[in-house]
C-alpha cells in the first residue's frame, strides 16, 4: 500500500558544504582573546578580545569586550567596543557601549547605543589577473 522511496546516495560536495560552514560558541564558553574566524560565527558566549569573521549572528545572552569587523552582524546581546559591519542589524535586546561603522543599518526599536554612528561607503576593489582581490590604495 505505502511504498519507501529509496534514500538518495548524493552527498553534497565539500565545497558546497564548506561555503555554508558555520562556527557556534554556546552559552558555557568564554574565551580571553582575539577571535578569527573565515566563516560565519554565531556566539552565545562571553569574548573578551577582538572579533573578526565574516558574519557574526549575537545571541541575548552574549557579550563581547573588544572590537567586532565582520561583513555582516545581527546583534543581540551586550558589546562593550566598536563595530564595523557592512550590514549590521541591531535588535531590541542589543547594548552597544562604543562606536558603530556600517554601510547599511537597520536598528529595532528598545536597542541601546551610546556611541557614534558612521556611515562608510563601499570601498572600491581591483581585481588582479588571476582573480586575486585586492583594496585600492591612493599614492601619498
Amino acid at each position: 500500500m505505502f511504498s519507501k522511496k529509496p534514500e538518495s546516495t548524493v552527498r553534497p560536495s565539500t565545497s558546497a558544504m564548506a561555503a555554508t560552514t558555520f562556527s557556534v560558541l554556546g552559552p558555557d564558553i568564554a574565551i580571553s582573546g582575539d577571535l578569527r574566524a573565515t566563516a560565519d560565527l554565531h556566539l552565545d558566549g562571553r569574548i573578551d578580545g577582538d572579533i573578526s569573521c565574516a558574519a557574526l549572528i549575537q545571541g541575548e545572552g552574549s557579550e563581547v569586550a573588544g572590537m567586532v569587523v565582520a561583513e555582516s552582524a545581527r546583534v543581540a546581546g551586550k558589546i562593550k567596543g566598536s563595530i564595523t559591519a557592512g550590514v549590521l542589524t541591531i535588535l531590541k535586546t542589543a547594548r552597544i557601549e562604543g562606536d558603530v561603522t556600517y554601510g547599511a543599518l537597520t536598528i529595532e526599536e528598545g536597542a541601546q547605543v551610546d556611541g557614534k554612528f558612521s556611515h562608510r561607503a563601499a570601498e572600491p576593489k581591483l581585481m588582479l589577473a588571476g582573480g586575486t582581490e585586492t583594496a585600492e590604495r591612493e599614492a601619498v
